[in-house]
């Protein structure tokens, strides 16, 4: 199989695996906020408390959340924040990203989803490029979960999907 056919058959495939779907928001240098879906994010170890996640070098924050000791936090999404979840992708580039959601700064500065199933405060700790994405370790400072009934955003095959319960 050549390069090409192999990452094409591996696009594909990838569709087939469902991913939770997390917004990783920050506030930059500038105090500007910054916001934008993820959904290549696992954890790493929890000793130390620690999660990586995957960012396209094309994204304009990228060198923001890859210097050591930015912090940011990871929004885990519920089933009910799909709108979120598009204007973080950038599906209207002039919307205001933080014009959708529950919004509001955390103790640290940082703006997160008040009713996101899960928020992880991290501080970039490590980073590695690897091909088109950096990797990006995040130690974990803090975690807030909300009193909400565990239904996480899925994604798999360029679609939404939720976790039902038998």
């Amino acid at each position: 199989m050549q390069n090409n056919d192999l990452a094409v058959a591996m696009k594909l495939g990838m569709r087939r695996l469902a991913s939770g779907v997390c917004v990783l928001s920050t506030t930059l240098a500038d105090q500007q906020r910054f916001a934008m879906t993820v959904s290549s994010v696992t954890s790493v170890s929890d000793s130390p408390p620690s999660l990586l996640v995957c960012i396209n070098q094309l994204v304009s924050q990228q060198g923001h959340l890859a210097t050591l000791g930015s912090q940011f936090a990871v929004n885990v999404l519920s089933a009910e924040h799909q709108d979120v979840s598009n204007i973080c992708a950038g599906r209207a580039p002039t919307q205001d990203r933080f014009g959708v959601g529950n919004w509001e700064n955390d103790d640290t500065g940082l703006p997160v989803l008040s009713d996101a199933q899960a928020v992880f405060i991290c501080q970039t700790d490590q980073v590695t490029t690897y091909g088109t994405h950096k990797i990006i370790i995040g130690a974990i400072h803090k975690v807030i979960l909300n009193e909400v009934d565990v239904n996480p955003l899925l994604y798999a095959d360029g679609s939404y999907g939720v976790f039902g319960r038998q």
